[in-house]
């Protein structure tokens, strides 16, 4: 079977936590824990987030251009850099956990973008790390940058427009036919358009790694999507005395009755992937923690998006 396994943020640094290299590659470590036995038994395509990683790089590079206009780097080079970091640390921490026979490679992925896209108008893609308010002001009169709420502080948002096309289709699916675990797309790819005379330009927004794995995983017809968060299922009510575990659901009923149930900056954007990848595809779609990834590719944990599912259908058995 070939599954595609999106890494969530948490799978590479947990909320509040200082984002050192030690901690990162700690996350890194307990991620590959879980992934090395789906590699045993299955082809692998790994993707990753990276929202707290170009944050960070965004705020040194803006400390190194202080009193240097035009010297910081745009997201797209920002992007490329932690697929590069963050694939090195897949990719060793896996191959200590695998035969040495088995091959691994991680691939810088450009992804196209429309530059026309609604999203430019409205940045709404979390990255970085959270921000009082007295903070996230003195940042957004120095840099110009956006912010939301996110819990009870505030993080920074760029634009993140829908993923079109994965260039390097190609080689991905040759190295998965080679029998090669594949790490690619990370922080939902490298987004770049077309400017007049078909020259090819990176384009500043971050897209969403959900979004683009799902795109990955039609494009190389994968078997399976399943996106690794810090949460054991898709919740109704989540956070409430109220809420209620959805262990399968028709992905057009997941969305019409419950839609505004999921938050726009976490679980929406893996409700609407997992529901693009099962309508295209009649293949499933898995939602749910990462400790629990045996039992989600057995669908026996977490949310399964799947087209054969009648309605939507919760843990307690109540009506949906």
């Amino acid at each position: 079977m070939r599954v595609v396994v999106a890494l969530g943020g948490n799978a590479l640094l947990r909320r509040h936590e200082p984002m050192t290299s030690e901690n990162q590659r700690k996350n890194v470590q307990v991620a590959c824990d879980h992934l090395a036995p789906i590699s045993e038994k299955h082809e692998l395509i790994i993707s990753h987030g990276n929202g707290p990683q170009i944050g960070l790089l965004a705020l040194e590079q803006a400390a190194y251009a202080e009193g240097s206009e035009g010297s910081e780097s745009p997201l797209d080079v920002l992007g490329a850099e932690t697929q590069g970091m963050i694939g090195y640390l897949v990719e060793q921490e896996l191959g200590n956990r695998l035969p040495f026979e088995k091959p691994l490679a991680s691939l810088l992925t450009m992804i196209e973008v429309d530059p026309e896209d609604p999203a430019f108008a409205d940045p709404g893609k979390p990255i970085g790390p959270l921000y009082s308010k007295p903070e996230a002001d003195m940042l957004a009169a120095e840099r110009g940058w956006s912010f939301k709420p996110d819990g009870d502080s505030l993080r920074r948002v760029v634009p993140s427009p829908t993923p079109q096309r994965i260039f390097e289709r190609r080689p991905i699916k040759w190295l998965l036919d080679r029998g090669c675990v594949v790490i690619c797309a990370g922080g939902g790819g490298i987004p770049v358009s077309y400017r007049p005379g078909r020259q090819l330009a990176g384009v500043e927004a971050v897209i969403d790694k959900d979004r683009a794995s799902a795109l990955l995983a039609r494009d190389i017809e994968a078997d399976m999507l399943i996106m690794a968060t810090d949460a054991q299922a898709v919740f109704v009510g989540f956070g409430t005395p109220q809420q209620r575990a959805i262990v399968a659901a028709d992905p057009d009923v997941l969305l019409a009755r419950y839609e505004a149930e999921f938050a726009a900056g976490s679980m929406l954007p893996k409700v609407i992937a997992a529901a693009d990848f099962a309508r295209a595809t009649g293949k499933p779609a898995m939602i749910g923690a990462l400790a629990e990834i045996d039992a989600m590719v057995a669908g026996e944990a977490g949310t399964r998006v799947a087209s054969g599912v009648n309605g939507v259908v919760f843990a307690d058995g109540s009506p949906s």
